[in-house]
């Protein structure tokens, strides 16, 4: 089955880093543009960064920018987000998606991984 799987989520305190990580399943990370995106209790699913494939430009949402970046290793098939100076508004369910029509810019992720948490509390 074609997908993302997610890892590195966890709890932190407010001001702390962590480093999330993503790798797709059945498909190689070389030819596909890649986002990370996050869904709050109670709140829609919103974009965080993205990353082409190739050039690797990334995008940012501006509420991220300075704080979270994207980055990926098409050696190890792998996708990162570090995020430094976590905030408890940070807290959410991580997802990657990519593939299909989806060039960070315009389109829609075909595929979608099952997310991580993250929590951020004192």
């Amino acid at each position: 089955q074609l997908g993302f799987v997610e890892s590195g989520g966890g709890l932190v305190h407010p001001g702390g880093s962590l480093r999330l990580s993503c790798v797709p399943s059945g498909f190689t990370l070389q030819f596909a543009a890649v986002g990370w995106f996050r869904q709050a209790p109670g709140k829609d699913k919103e974009a965080v960064a993205c990353i082409r494939e190739g050039s690797g430009v990334t995008y940012y949402t501006d509420s991220m920018r300075g704080r979270f970046t994207i980055s990926r290793d098409d050696s190890k098939n792998t996708v990162y987000l570090q995020m430094n100076n976590l905030r408890p508004d940070d807290t959410a369910d991580y997802f990657c998606g990519g593939g299909g029509t989806y060039v960070c810019t315009e389109g829609d992720p075909r595929y979608w991984g099952q997310g991580t948490q993250v929590t951020v509390s004192s």
